[in-house]
């Protein structure tokens, strides 16, 4: 059985924490000017631009990577004079949406990204036992159907990201491409859109009272980042393959074509398992030493779903 869950009353539509991401930035903009279309009965909705001197700037951060600064250091940080910009932003954003991890924080968090690669309209969660967003990434798949919409969960012993929308009780990530940075495209615009559209929708019906039976959805699971090939002075001497160019979340087999040195050598992938590779050839990558992410299939329950509000109205 499950435990009534309470009503989601205030949830933050975040665009610009890398800002050379424009669709996110251009809906966040518009909806600031004209919030018709996420609206709910009952639910505060907040677009708010995270990193607006990147944005000003279209580059994806002033100092450092907003995306991964919410961690209890950088947010426990005094503020000095020469304090990164994006720390002080983060603990801005931690006043207002948070403060992360506390009972006050914001419900949910939409952060809404760009890639370069060909990723699709894919959903970023953190968390494999959080029954509320497992529930609504259910529901929005089923809605986009038959449009895929794969679904990326960044937990992971070792790998710590620190993101922005963790400041949020349910942090989700909407992540769709491929879209050049500093550029935007319509129909990734659209993907993005409709995701947020469907999110809010399930909050509307759960909130209402209606109740979600227990589901089952696949997502790909982080395993660990893989580099490019590097000689001694740490200079890339291969690029990805044309075979995998543009394949991800396509499976990766050992043997596959993965890397093309400028010789015009294969260098093949090496794996006892099929993996599913993703963020392949991201631009923004290059800087972390990250020619894509190596994932596996996995499946993810959630318990049956209602809210606490269904208790009062009939008592």
């Amino acid at each position: 059985m499950s435990s009534p869950c309470a009503p989601v009353r205030r949830v933050g539509l975040f665009g610009g924490t890398h800002g050379n991401e424009l669709s996110g930035v251009l809906l966040v903009r518009h909806w600031q000017q004209d919030g018709a279309e996420i609206r709910r009965a009952g639910v505060e909705v907040k677009p708010f631009l995270t990193n607006p001197r990147a944005v000003e700037r279209c580059t994806r951060y002033i100092d450092c990577d907003l995306n991964r600064v919410f961690d209890p250091e950088n947010l426990g940080r005094p503020v000095v004079e020469d304090i990164p910009y994006e720390v002080r932003r983060a603990q801005e954003i931690n006043h207002i949406f948070g403060p992360k991890g506390s009972d006050d924080a914001y419900d949910l968090i939409f952060d809404l990204h760009n890639t370069t690669s060909n990723m699709g309209g894919t959903i970023i969660l953190e968390n494999s036992r959080d029954d509320f967003t497992i529930q609504m990434v259910h529901y929005i798949k089923n809605a986009l159907a038959p449009e895929p919409c794969p679904v990326l969960l960044i937990e992971h012993p070792s790998l710590k990201y620190a993101t922005t929308r963790s400041v949020a009780k349910h942090p989700v990530g909407v992540e769709v491409g491929p879209q050049p940075q500093g550029v935007a495209r319509a129909d990734v615009l659209d993907k993005m859109r409709k995701i947020v559209k469907h999110g809010l929708d399930f909050i509307q019906l759960f909130n209402e009272g209606k109740e979600f039976p227990p589901c089952t959805v696949e997502v790909f699971k982080i395993m660990e980042k893989v580099d490019y090939p590097r000689n001694k002075n740490g200079e890339i001497i291969a690029i990805i393959h044309p075979k995998l160019q543009d394949q991800d979340w396509q499976p990766l087999k050992n043997g596959d074509p993965l890397f093309l040195t400028l010789d015009g050598e294969v260098i093949p992938y090496q794996g006892n398992c099929t993996v599913y590779p993703t963020f392949i050839n991201e631009a923004a990558y290059y800087e972390k030493k990250q020619a894509f992410v190596k994932t596996e299939k996995i499946k993810l329950t959630a318990k049956h779903l209602r809210s606490s509000v269904s208790d009062q109205s009939s008592s």
